[in-house]
């Protein structure tokens, strides 16, 4: 175990700090659809039949999730919208794109809801003058999840939140490591980072010579944490964990 000075925690955010467990994408995505769908027949949109619009973006999701794999770059599901939208002559302004944005993520977020306790576990994190930061793989568009993480009380305690589709990388590369750690602007050997997968956050994390720390979820069930990781069952326990590694 690490016996570095820790001054700063990066968080994963799905399954980390915001718990989804495991999700019918299949019905999430027809759901998100179905609201999208209406939201834009009432704004005066010509969309088609529901079958056909749902398949035309399913299409557009699969084929740029699969040039992500390839490329490792997430995509702005915004910009995406856009793109689709462009094509099939939808006229809206801004408002309206951000919020058929927030409705594509509806579905999904409803299953989004941090531990209890949570806000008072960041706010003993922050008494012991923690910089704390976020860094997600995600495409979803900030606004949807800086207004889903307000509603669940996590706002307001995060000095840096990095959302992959913002730069050219995503976990588990390690330029993200390393942007994120100049931007909280503490040396990787002083961070730690807290996430739920062992590919993406805890092996690479490690690499970088940070701390780390697995959060059990199902993602991570029945596989082996690093012995040189630690293993906590809630975010609860990170301030007499890490407490602990500063004495």
């Amino acid at each position: 175990m690490s016996k570095k000075k820790i001054n700063a925690v990066l968080f994963d955010l799905g399954d980390t700090l915001l718990n989804f467990g495991e999700v019918d994408v299949s019905a999430v995505f027809k759901e998100g659809a179905k609201g999208t769908y209406n939201f834009l027949k009432k704004a005066g949109q010509s969309v088609g039949s529901l079958k056909k619009y749902t398949f035309r973006n399913f299409l557009a999701i699969r084929w740029r999730t699969f040039v992500s794999d390839i490329t490792g770059n997430d995509f702005d599901s915004l910009e995406l919208l856009k793109k689709i939208g462009k094509k099939q002559n939808y006229k809206l302004d801004e408002t309206q794109w951000q919020k058929l944005a927030e409705l594509w993520y509806e579905p999904l977020k409803k299953f989004g809801h941090p531990e209890e306790n949570i806000k008072e576990t960041l706010s003993k994190l922050k008494q012991m003058q923690l910089k704390l930061g976020i860094v997600s793989n995600t495409f979803v568009t900030a606004l949807s999840l800086d207004k889903h993480m307000s509603q669940a009380g996590l706002d307001g305690f995060f000095d840096f939140v990095l959302y992959s589709y913002q730069v050219p990388w995503r976990k588990p590369d390690k330029k993200i490591f390393r942007y994120a750690a100049e931007k909280i602007g503490e040396k990787c050997e002083n961070i730690m980072f807290v996430g739920d997968r062992i590919d993406k956050d805890i092996a690479p994390a490690l690499k970088m010579n940070m701390s780390a720390a697995l959060k059990q979820a199902y993602t991570n069930e029945g596989k082996t944490c690093p012995p040189n990781a630690h293993k906590i069952q809630k975010i609860t326990e990170l301030p007499t964990l890490i407490e602990k590694i500063n004495r």
